[in-house]
């Protein structure tokens, strides 16, 4: 991919500086003294939490592709997941990763325009479960936002949920057929008209495979959530290794908060924008000047590396050269225009 060892090495950089400057920042007179409560089977616990939630986004992947009626194993399905990591962290919000998804999927046996599809549907499913969480994360939590009362935070929620549901009932049934022809006529660019065209026509395919096996799909619904879970473990059980009094509940919502927010994030894996909105939610929550370390931990954990994993795993399958190829190309020859 052109410029991706360039991209790869900036990223380095970034995560470097990134944390650095996290740390450096947060870091006080307390900092030695509460660190050296730290308990090493935190990181074990942690370890283990994250293998789960991979596993389980593998597995639901492989029960999405049965759906469209294919075929892949565990091993592709986990393939499909590290890649997805890999390529993400190296793009803005989820976009980049349905590229290694598509490929991997491909690699796998599955069409290009299922595996685009279901791409979209694997996004979509853990956007959706998220959302549903939401109100009930505010309700619970008052202080996640300061400065806006839980009754706010709730309303909005709640609007959210309802337009998402909305949105995927009119698309379902046609209703924003017009509204996209006629945004497509108002993009002067052909390829962002066609790349616009296609993610619509995508997102149409997979709402209608969400709806094609509602039971099948209840199932991956809960299958989402409860990997999504496991991977955000990875943060109570640091806090509990290092002594902090962990009430579950607010921990995991606040999670749940965050990484909704990073689906949209406009950095390269949402660097920057992760730790920064961790310290923000965690640094009263954790020993004091213990937050930013917590903060780079629990991303090295969960972030870094499946990513190097996910590297791996795309030079073992397509070779070093997949890495030499320009990622337009890789978009037109995988149906991600």
């Amino acid at each position: 991919m052109n410029k991706v060892y360039g991209r790869l090495l900036l990223l380095i950089l970034i995560i470097v500086v990134i944390s650095g400057v996290v740390i450096y920042s947060t870091v006080d007179i307390n900092t030695i003294s509460n660190l050296s409560l730290f308990q090493p089977w935190s990181v074990g616990l942690a370890l283990l939490a994250i293998i789960i939630g991979l596993i389980l986004d593998g597995t639901r992947l492989m029960h999405m592709v049965k759906i469209s009626g294919e075929h892949i194993t565990l091993k592709q399905a986990v393939q499909v997941v590290f890649g997805n990591y890999f390529l993400a962290m190296l793009g803005p919000g989820a976009a980049a990763g349905a590229i290694a998804q598509v490929m991997f999927l491909k690699k796998a046996g599955v069409p290009a325009g299922k595996a685009a599809v279901l791409a979209m549907v694997r996004t979509l499913v853990s956007i959706l479960f998220l959302a549903c969480c939401l109100p009930f994360i505010f309700l619970h939590d008052a202080g996640i936002l300061p400065g806006v009362s839980n009754d706010v935070m709730v309303i909005v929620a709640g609007i959210t949920l309802a337009v998402i549901i909305g949105i995927v009932y009119s698309i379902r049934n046609n209703g924003f057929d017009y509204v996209a022809a006629q945004i497509a006529r108002r993009l002067k660019s052909h390829k962002w008209r066609n790349r616009f065209l296609s993610t619509y026509r995508d997102s149409k395919s997979g709402i209608q495979l969400l709806v094609s096996s509602p039971l099948s799909m209840i199932r991956v619904f809960f299958e989402s959530g409860l990997s999504l879970i496991f991977i955000y473990m990875v943060v109570p059980f640091l806090m509990l290794g290092i002594g902090a009094s962990v009430d579950w509940l607010t921990v995991m919502g606040r999670m749940m908060f965050l990484n909704i927010l990073l689906y949209f994030s406009p950095t390269p894996g949402g660097s920057g924008i992760a730790e920064g909105g961790f310290v923000l939610l965690f640094n009263e929550s954790v020993p004091a000047g213990t937050v930013g370390i917590l903060a780079v931990s629990w991303r090295f954990i969960a972030e870094y590396v499946p990513f190097f994993i996910g590297l791996y795993y795309t030079i073992t399958v397509f070779g070093k050269d997949i890495l030499n190829k320009p990622i337009d190309e890789a978009e037109d020859e995988n149906g991600i225009k």
